[in-house]
């Protein structure tokens, strides 16, 4: 019975693993048109939209990487999936002030992680998960490929997903078009898209949207 067993968990483990490595690879080179969090948003959604059109990076404009590693992740360039030390600044301050609104130390190449690969949700082995498909999509994509991915598919509005659809919907222009100061405007959404908007940008929005637009130009752009 405990061989039985351990050739299960063998079988599973090496058919988890293969098909996880190889969803990762498939992926290097296919569009990502859809993902869980896409549908299942269309269930919490009072209207059920799905705005997406997939570009390459080349169609983006060259100000919006920037944008969002300013925001979000200034060293996405140089580290290997893990802001080490923003996430003990993160686990320190969250542990002294708890009664301020969590901070979140993710990365861009974690958000990637989840937004393709997994679902929202903060359990432990959620978590675990982010971990592993983080550090796949590290080995086996550049770093231009996970930003690619992850300006498609982050949610960047209602029911909008990807730069494309938000530069459509909420500035009439293509992706490629969009401004430095738009694209600040884009990034400054990005913790709460939902509560955020920006085609009606509050003051503190415009606030954050030009410390973003000042931040650009201290950010290390990526090398094709």
């Amino acid at each position: 019975m405990l061989q039985r067993i351990r050739k299960i968990a063998q079988w599973g483990l090496a058919l988890f693993f293969g098909t996880t490595i190889l969803s990762v690879v498939v992926l290097k080179f296919l569009p990502v048109y859809y993902t869980p969090l896409m549908f299942i948003r269309l269930f919490q959604l009072d209207e059920m939209k799905l705005s997406h059109t997939w570009v390459t990076l080349d169609e983006m404009s060259p100000s919006m990487p920037l944008a969002v590693m300013a925001s979000e992740d200034a060293k996405f360039p140089d580290h290997w999936g893990f802001d080490f030390e923003a996430i003990q600044y993160a686990a320190k301050r969250n542990k002294e002030h708890p009664e301020k609104n969590r901070l979140g130390a993710s990365t861009i190449s974690q958000q990637t992680a989840k937004n393709v690969f997994l679902w929202p949700g903060r359990s432990w082995v959620r978590k675990g998960l982010e971990a592993y498909f983080t550090v796949l999509i590290e080995v086996f994509w550049s770093k231009e490929r996970i930003m690619e991915v992850y300006l498609n598919s982050i949610e960047m509005g209602p029911g909008i997903y990807g730069v494309q659809a938000v530069a459509e919907e909420h500035f009439g222009c293509d992706a490629k078009d969009l401004t430095p100061s738009q694209c600040a405007l884009i990034a400054a959404t990005l913790p709460n898209p939902r509560r955020f908007s920006s085609k009606e940008p509050s003051r503190y929005m415009k606030k954050r949207q030009r410390q973003i637009r000042a931040n650009m130009r201290y950010v290390k752009p990526l090398e094709k």
